[in-house]
């Protein structure tokens, strides 16, 4: 099957998500959307929530580590990673979007067929062998812990388990009586009361790597073939030769699968849209794990003994250079969008939108109305279009409209979503877009675009006291750390120090040349792990 190309011109940022869902509606297949980043991605998804709050979407995000890192991915991201492909290869809808990021789509993943047959079934009434499941909890990754807190956790008390699978917003409980599942409930983590009571609990895995005995065997094979016979001091040879899981094993993932796919593998049929600047990113990216790689390859190159050192994986075994990404694409219909318009020729089209109007010239004038400017241009507009002037907050939104009725405007009509928005008319939403966007239906200006670019940054979210400990204990001992003030470090353990008669827990952190910093455990938010954004 030939792969059919297009460069969409007049596809500015916002307008961009109408596209997606003109596409998901008459071609009746998934469209998967590839975001530059992050950011992007969570645009996107705020964007397609705002014109069709009924359509399925869902995430695959990518690492929040390094390619070559001796870190692993966040227990929160290689779940939601696991919950997506699981649900890819189970029961979703025909019709829904799919958001993921340029790192994401060209990282090779676990086959479907792992997916299909990694999966364990209980149900209310029927028997279920508890040693099945506790030996199911380990291989696909899972961690044991007092209480469960994230997904990826489990704890077993006697006859209760509970267990937080990978993609749902709270833990289950599976009551045991004998070896028979008497009862099965949700609950919430906080207070540990029943949300929901279940009749049948599937779990899929919680990593990409499967620490099965197959899996050993491949991985031991594949990695003596690769490096020559492992020594004993070779932490990750004898970590996953126990059948434990390393810290970093995920970055020679290759060594674990008989072989691995694409995204796109899993959504054969599905329709590919592609972010502005992806192609460039992704050529950067490239060559950045290449280059990342060489570094690795000649830092175990120079060492006597190599057992010690970090032994790279060849970057095409887990990525996908430019070639291979081509041929993964290979017989889906891929839409290239772009804010500004193309230059015609062959597979070029114009979606028709525009990048909307900014307002800095009047800010920058003290003798020039700035929300009379604004007046101006949104009455020339709601003669042809509908027009929606777009808020960060219920807040902000109330503010504008006050503004904007004092000049004169008249009725302005607040909105929920797009699904709202008639055919004239002015409209206040609740919507973060950056900047607008003009079609010939539509005009919609963002808060960014009257006011300027936004000064407050989100508050980071605090954690309750409660759960210090818990936090801490997902650290290990030898874990890099970043301290908001001193930087990284690493963490050894904790201690309890005696400070004006009192005791308190500490985490010890060392720094060079032995120099220790104990910081209390209350203060935890001020540490994020080494090549992560959010705190710990």
């Amino acid at each position: 099957m030939s792969t059919q190309h297009i460069k969409m011109g007049g596809a500015p940022e916002g307008y961009d998500a109408q596209l997606v869902l003109r596409e998901l509606h008459s071609h009746g297949e998934p469209v998967v959307h590839i975001a530059r980043d992050d950011k992007r991605m969570s645009a996107m998804a705020e964007a397609l929530a705002f014109f069709a709050p009924d359509v399925p979407v869902i995430k695959f995000p990518a690492w929040d580590c390094l390619p070559y890192d001796r870190l692993s991915p966040n227990a929160d991201v290689a779940a939601a990673r696991m919950a997506t492909l699981a649900a890819l290869v189970h029961d979703m809808p025909k019709g829904f979007v799919l958001l993921t990021t340029m790192n994401a789509a060209t990282q090779r993943i676990p086959a479907r067929h792992v997916l299909k047959e990694a999966a364990f079934r209980a149900e209310v009434g029927r028997r279920v062998d508890e040693a099945a499941l506790r030996n199911f909890l380990v291989r696909m990754g899972f961690t044991q812990a007092p209480t469960v807190m994230e997904p990826g956790d489990y704890a077993i008390r006697g006859g209760i388990i509970d267990i937080f699978p990978p993609g749902h917003a709270s833990p289950v409980r599976l009551d045991l009586f004998g070896d028979v599942l008497d009862e099965a409930r949700r609950f919430d983590v906080a207070t540990q009361r029943t949300t929901e009571k279940l009749e049948l609990i599937e779990l899929a895995p919680v990593s990409e790597v499967i620490l099965d005995d197959a899996a050993i065997r491949r991985f031991r094979q594949n990695y003596r073939i690769e490096f020559g016979a492992a020594r004993t001091d070779d932490p990750l040879y004898e970590s996953v030769s126990a059948g434990r899981k390393h810290q970093g094993v995920e970055h020679w993932l290759p060594f674990f699968h008989d072989g691995l796919e694409t995204l796109f593998d899993y959504l054969a049929k599905a329709t590919i849209t592609i972010d502005d600047q992806v192609t460039a990113a992704r050529l950067s990216r490239w060559d950045t794990i290449v280059d990342q790689y060489e570094t690795r390859k000649i830092a175990m190159d120079q060492k006597s003994r190599i057992d010690t050192v970090y032994k790279p994986i060849s970057p095409e075994l887990l990525y996908m250079e430019d070639a291979a990404f081509t041929t993964a694409l290979d017989g889906h219909r891929v839409i290239e969008f772009h804010p500004l318009a193309q230059a015609s020729g062959p597979g070029v089209v114009d979606a028709g939108g525009r990048i909307g109007r900014n307002f800095s010239p009047e800010r920058q004038l003290e003798n020039v109305s700035l929300f009379g400017a604004l007046a101006d241009h949104v009455k020339k507009k709601s003669e042809t279009a509908a027009v929606v002037i777009a808020s960060y907050s219920e807040g902000a939104r109330e503010r504008l409209k006050g503004l904007i009725e004092d000049e004169g405007i008249g009725e302005v009509i607040p909105i929920q979503n797009g699904t709202r928005i008639g055919k004239r008319g002015i409209h206040l939403a609740v919507w973060g877009l950056e900047a607008g966007f003009e079609t010939p239906e539509l005009t919609v200006i963002s808060e960014q675009d009257v006011l300027g670019d936004r000064l407050i940054r989100q508050p980071k979210k605090r954690r309750k006291a409660e759960n210090f400990l818990t936090e801490v204990q997902s650290l290990a001992p030898g874990d890099l750390v970043v301290h908001v003030d001193h930087g990284v470090g690493r963490f050894h353990r904790l201690e309890v120090v005696t400070a004006a008669g009192a005791g308190h827990e500490c985490l010890l952190l060392e720094y060079a040349e032995k120099s220790r910093l104990y910081l209390p455990v209350e203060n935890i938010e001020l540490l994020t792990r080494y090549g992560h954004e959010e705190g710990l």
